[in-house]
């Protein structure tokens, strides 16, 4: 219960505090101080507009705002978002352009489950779906998922990304985007041994720490420092009272977000105060750039907290992935199976949250692999979000990753049942 409280006292504050940006709004626009030229009334409706979307935003989930796509055929091309595999805890979903000819190249777009939604994937989605059919794994919210769904851990994380492999199929090109590129390594292995004929093309990772001791950053320092005891007691929470998931044990969204503006307190601090200035003058608009990246920012996801703990523990502390000791579901996973899947890693220069290093560390822990179906590529100038979906991606990574797949295409076999009957 002590856990409940602490849980739903933050959801108080977040909601007090929205109270109160709505208030400041509403005081100061309203009609009767009109004829009181007071520059502070201006200021304070800008702070509650600011204030007031600021906090609403953290409890919403995004949309991916992605609506129609211009074709080859100079038309704009409704885009319909299909769920192709629906699970407790992340579906399958499916960018489908109305009217448009299949594309020749099949993507599944790994979402990392790090206390964001998988829209944080927005623009690399849009800057795929140009030329590709892309599928992405949504992941659910664990406060709106019941205690009766069961568990859900990196075990469990690497199973849902077998099924959805196998469920694509083996004309699939798997791009794993920073926090499950060694889950997904793995996964790609387990199908390796378990479903040789369910491995998808080729594998691109990016930016994601299969060997977080190669590179040390403050991320992988802090989960040196710290230990399982301290982070149970201090991060974990049980869902109040408000959701469906009551009583799941669970790492806040808000309590993530807290951690990731306090490690750049004063350029946030900064980036509002602007904002509230900008918005005072009326040179503000609802989808000028503060709003569109702190809408997406804001914008947080409680975690399982059965996830959270494993990942620490067994990728960062226990390095599992980096020695090739991961166990999954009682099955030791050997990396060193995968034989026929072409593997190219994608590092950012600059990369503060997983240095070059992490990533590229994958092709060694592929020893069954030929060298021709290994790349790599680290991007000058590039931090963490500049490699899937800053310029550094659209203008040199993207079209590299796009050959890589062309390079190592193969074409899905038919079914025993179609071969006979064709060859009847």
């Amino acid at each position: 219960m002590r856990y409940m409280m602490s849980y739903d006292l933050m959801e108080t504050m977040r909601n007090t505090n929205q109270w109160l940006g709505a208030t400041a709004l509403s005081m100061a626009s309203n009609p009767a101080f009109a004829a009181i030229p007071n520059p502070a009334l201006s200021w304070m409706a800008a702070w509650g507009e600011v204030t007031e979307r600021s906090y609403q935003r953290m409890v919403t989930k995004p949309d991916w705002g992605i609506y129609t796509q211009t074709c080859a055929d100079g038309r704009d091309h409704v885009v319909e978002i299909d769920t192709v595999v629906e699970r407790p805890f992340g579906d399958l979903i499916h960018f489908r352009v109305a009217g448009r000819t299949e594309q020749p190249r099949k993507v599944l777009l790994v979402a990392p489950m790090s206390g964001h939604y998988a829209t944080l994937l927005r623009s690399t989605v849009k800057s795929l779906i140009e030329n590709c059919e892309v599928y992405v794994t949504d992941w659910h919210n664990a406060r709106d998922i019941p205690v009766s769904a069961g568990k859900f851990d990196i075990e469990d994380y690497t199973l849902y990304l077998v099924d959805f492999m196998r469920e694509m199929g083996p004309d699939t090109h798997v791009i794993a985007v920073c926090q499950p590129a060694p889950l997904t390594l793995a996964a790609t292995a387990y199908l390796a041994e378990q479903d040789p004929e369910a491995q998808p093309c080729s594998l691109t990772l990016i930016g994601g720490p299969v060997d977080p001791d190669a590179t040390p950053t403050d991320v992988t320092d802090f989960g040196r420092r710290v230990t399982m005891g301290q982070l149970e007691e201090t991060m974990i929470q049980r869902v109040g009272f408000k959701y469906k998931g009551v009583g799941r044990k669970v790492y806040p969204g808000l309590l993530q977000l807290s951690s990731f503006m306090s490690m750049n307190g004063e350029r946030h601090s900064k980036a509002f105060m602007d904002q509230i200035q900008r918005v005072s003058r009326g040179e503000a608009s609802d989808h000028d750039a503060h709003n569109r990246f702190y809408d997406e920012y804001l914008a947080v996801m409680d975690m399982t907290a059965e996830f959270y703990l494993s990942t620490v523990e067994r990728v960062f502390k226990g390095g599992e992935i980096a020695r090739n000791e991961f166990v999954v579901a009682g099955h030791k996973v050997d990396i060193g199976k995968i034989t026929d899947v072409a593997v190219k890693t994608v590092e950012g220069a600059n990369d503060d949250i997983s240095a070059p290093g992490q990533c590229i560390a994958a092709l060694d822990l592929c020893t069954g692999l030929p060298e021709a179906k290994k790349a790599s590529h680290v991007e000058p100038g590039a931090g963490h979000y500049g490699i899937f979906a800053g310029r550094s991606w659209r203008d040199n990574i993207r079209p590299l990753v796009i050959e890589f797949m062309n390079a190592n295409a193969r074409k899905a076999k038919k079914p025993a049942a179609k071969r006979a009957k064709a060859n009847a």
